[in-house]
């Protein structure tokens, strides 16, 4: 079960805990807690909470919007560097062969990782990083034989320098920007707003049906939030169709 996940289910238990609980013991308070008034204030405080709440999930949505937005842009443009890097390769003549084929290599492991496992394309992956220094290892050994093969080379390097520096902006970028302490605040909040939603409500099938239903709504929205923040893993994932692409044009 992963971080997310395990998350979501635990604000789904706070939640319904909050409210059928306030729903149960109501009846037990003594009757000066049980007045209109005291019910009056109480619902005053959950309303500015559900306000606040409902400005703070807006910001967290927004903010793994643009971190998923921002990323998948990374992608798109390590790809393309990748691919660019190969054409010059392939300019340059069959002295490059070498490096063309360790560069297909480290393409194939960056996707070849299975989904449980940690994706080498965005992971300090010992294997894979050596996989990628054998390209530069390999391009380092190339030996230009005049002005038209050195200019290939020197731009071939550049490639090669921005491939490495673009895989380790996504490294950095793959653990999420979303504080855990907000997370926090926020469940704090909805446990007040739903043990508001308790109080004084009616003891029966429906409403009871109704707090599971919008606790469970409401966990599954966070963990999508949460999870389109880290985009590398869980149900919403960047796709991997602009990495395949530079294999196919590698491969080509």
């Amino acid at each position: 079960m992963s971080r997310e996940v395990f998350l979501a289910a635990f604000i789904c238990v706070c939640l319904i805990a909050a409210s059928i609980g306030t729903m149960l013991t109501y009846s037990k308070l003594p009757m000066h807690h049980r007045q209109d008034e005291t019910n009056a204030v109480v619902r005053l405080v959950a309303n500015i909470f559900v306000v606040m709440t409902s400005l703070v999930f807006s910001l967290m949505i927004n903010s793994a919007k643009n971190t998923f937005e921002g990323i998948d842009s990374n992608v798109h443009s390590f790809a393309t560097q990748i691919i660019l890097f190969d054409q010059t390769l392939r300019t340059y003549g069959l002295e490059a062969n070498e490096t063309k084929q360790r560069l297909a290599v480290y393409v194939e492991k960056a996707l070849g990782a299975a989904p449980e496992n940690i994706d080498p394309l965005v992971k300090g992956d010992p294997t894979s990083e050596f996989a990628l220094n054998e390209v530069g290892n390999s391009l380092a050994l190339l030996t230009p034989t005049d002005p038209g093969h050195l200019a290939l080379w020197n731009d071939a390097r550049q490639h090669y320098q921005k491939i490495v520096e673009q895989r380790w902006i996504l490294v950095e970028q793959s653990e999420g920007v979303i504080p855990r302490p907000l997370i926090v605040m926020l469940l704090a909040w909805l446990i007040l707003i739903f043990a508001s939603f308790g109080y004084r409500a009616p003891r029966n099938i429906i409403i009871v049906a109704m707090f599971i239903i919008a606790a469970f709504l409401i966990s599954a929205s966070i963990y999508l939030v949460l999870d389109m923040d880290i985009p590398f893993s869980g149900l919403i994932q960047i796709s991997d169709l602009p990495l395949r692409r530079a294999l196919a044009e590698i491969q080509r």
